[in-house]
């Protein structure tokens, strides 16, 4: 039962022991602005302005938070964080650090006595264990933009999450450079079945941790034990599976794989590679790791990024400008990590120095990012970037001919003019490039986009022309 005021005076009491142990600027700037929401037991809801204000008072004041709650509250004192970007729209509900809104049930693990010496704190028989699934609620489906880059990786999660282990992508095998979302597609996979199926037993872990885990199992004459933890996983997440290296500990996974497989547990991986590239793995356990679907991650194109900073600034409750939006977007291409950071100092720039968010704010700002140098390619240089790379003139591209070669060509011209030249609009695009108009570049552009999702080789072009464009240097 929710107490209505009690919630008040909790918070209040917070408030007093805070403001007594910080600089008052900083209370009256970042503590004022929050509301107490609800006091549900020993959990405190608060609603805060913004992400960006929830992670600031988690990373400066987060120690100093929770001895506070405590006091306020007993030992068992839990903190939530309500983000509610615009008045009237659903908020999104975000635990303050070491609460744990997804559980798995306690479970039960046969322990071994090892053989050798008699250790007086090991029984055989069974122990119940709770197992945390490691999984951050923020990595959830709804704060995950849909593109080209990621649009397999995606469905196939969701079709996962709706039946793990019983489904053709077992194990799913997620692969890209870093910052693309390989690990926000597995966690998400995680916490939508936690969701449905609140019985599964859910475990994220690392490559390497994994690897820590079985060296420290083998110092403590553990190892049976440790495996039999590992086989009552029902989905089992490995972040940066590139990481497992070493013949002892990839036999030891190679035996939880086949374990959980066969038992029709659900198995997801990421790695900063493809499986054909791994290195050092045992030929046995690679090909397991490209049993089911291998999914690549690519860059996001221009309008995934610019949906994704609109989204990130809807978390945030910040408004932005579309031309600050679209000058994000073009200027930083490379990753959504870069995309977020870029956003995440623009809000802090602005926050703490009291400044507008405009153009020459986010300027400054992503060139501390991605360089001082500003973006200054125009559609000239990808016109003439793509001729080279056909190898065709730039009056055949610019003519009239139907021929296949020379429209496909036309068309990537028209995709990276609108992806790359910051506020160029789909008319400007269509007169530099034959006196063409807004539809036919429109149709261009998302010709490009279903082929490079469906055609490995189309998309290579792509990246490689990407690659050779040149960023004119200004005198």
């Amino acid at each position: 039962m929710i107490d209505q005021e009690r919630h008040i005076a909790v918070w209040n009491n917070c408030l007093q022991i805070i403001e007594n142990n910080i600089d008052p600027q900083q209370f009256s700037t970042w503590f004022k602005p929050i509301r107490p929401v609800s006091l549900e037991g020993a959990r405190l809801t608060v609603e805060v302005p913004s992400d960006f204000f929830r992670e600031y008072i988690e990373g400066a004041y987060k120690e100093l938070l929770r001895l506070t709650i405590r006091r306020a509250i007993g030992a068992d004192a839990q903190l939530f964080y309500l983000v509610r970007p615009v008045q009237n729209h659903e908020g999104m509900l975000i635990p303050a650090s070491k609460s744990a809104p997804l559980t798995n049930n306690s479970v039960s693990v046969p322990t071994y006595q090892p053989s050798g010496p008699q250790s007086p704190f090991v029984f055989p028989g069974t122990q119940r264990v709770k197992i945390n699934p490691r999984l951050n609620p923020v990595y959830c489906f709804a704060n995950l933009v849909e593109g080209n880059c990621n649009k397999l990786g995606v469905n196939a999660g969701e079709s996962i999450s709706q039946n793990p282990g019983k489904t053709p992508f077992n194990p799913l095998f997620l692969f890209g450079g870093p910052g693309l979302g390989k690990t926000h597609i597995a966690q998400a996979i995680g916490i939508d079945i936690k969701e449905r199926f609140q019985d599964k037993v859910v475990l994220y872990v690392t490559g390497n941790e994994f690897k820590t885990q079985y060296m420290d199992a083998v110092k403590g004459n553990r190892i049976v034990d440790f495996i039999a933890f590992y086989q009552r996983i029902d989905v089992l997440i490995v972040d940066d599976i590139q990481d497992l290296i070493g013949p002892a500990s990839q036999n030891t996974f190679f035996n939880v794989f086949n374990h959980l497989h066969q038992n029709g547990k659900q198995l997801i991986f990421t790695s900063d590679r493809a499986p054909v590239d791994l290195q050092n793995f045992e030929a046995r356990l690679l090909s397991r790791l490209k049993w089911g679907l291998s999914v690549e991650l690519t860059k996001p194109d221009y309008e995934t990024r610019l949906g994704m900073l609109r989204a990130r600034a809807l978390r945030e409750g910040v408004a932005l400008s579309e031309d600050v939006l679209s000058y994000l977007a073009s200027r930083i291409k490379t990753n959504f990590r870069e995309l977020e950071g870029s956003l995440t100092s623009l809000v802090a720039y602005a926050t703490l120095g009291h400044r507008d968010i405009d153009v020459e704010l986010a300027q400054s700002v992503t060139g501390k990012i991605v360089g001082e140098e500003e973006t200054r390619i125009g559609t000239d240089t990808i016109i003439d970037t793509v001729c080279e790379y056909f190898n065709i003139t730039r009056e055949l591209l610019l003519s009239k001919t139907r021929k296949r070669q020379i429209v496909q060509a036309r068309q990537i011209a028209m995709y990276e003019c609108r992806n790359l030249v910051p506020g160029c609009s789909l008319s400007t695009i269509g007169g530099e490039l034959g006196g063409k108009d807004h539809a036919t570049v429109l149709h261009a552009c998302n010709t490009v986009q279903d082929l490079m999702s469906t055609d490995k080789s189309f998309r290579q072009w792509i990246e490689d022309i990407e690659g050779m464009i040149v960023v004119p240097v200004e005198k």
